[in-house]
């Protein structure tokens, strides 16, 4: 089966011949000189890139955009450690105000301790002055 019209060539170079299939490639079939053709159409295509107006503009924009993403990045930093110090600051002045709650609870309870201990302490010398014993546990008591 043979083909007629455009890409008739390329379908025969890619059929068989000898035993290999022949692969046609950019740079496969191509020469030295092939090569070279290939670079400096390369070449020129960069040279009009770089000459490019509108490859400044962008390359403009692209630097200005990471400029301000750069920036934004620092403030970020910069407020996300500011939020960070701000949070150990309240910890720190709320583990002092519990530490201080929990000393006044102390003494309130030693003040306490005080009084009952003073209490008991009046109730030993009224007994002691009135000669009553406290009734041994299993005794009856006078009632």
């Amino acid at each position: 089966m043979s083909r007629s019209g455009q890409g008739a060539q390329e379908a025969a170079a890619g059929q068989h011949c000898g035993g290999q299939q022949q692969v046609g490639g950019a740079t496969g079939g191509l020469g030295l000189d092939g090569q070279a053709a290939l670079g400096l159409v390369g070449l020129g295509a960069v040279g009009h890139v770089l000459r490019s107006r509108r490859f400044y503009e962008r390359v403009i924009v692209a630097a200005i955009v990471l400029g301000v993403l750069r920036g934004l990045g620092q403030e970020t930093r910069a407020s996300t450690f500011e939020r960070l110090a701000a949070w150990n600051k309240r910890q720190a002045q709320l583990l002092e105000r519990e530490a201080e709650r929990q000393a006044r609870r102390l003494e309130r309870k030693a003040r306490r301790l005080e009084r009952k201990a003073e209490r008991q302490a009046r109730r030993v010398a009224v007994w002691a002055k009135l000669r009553i014993r406290r009734p041994e546990a299993g005794q009856p008591t006078a009632s």
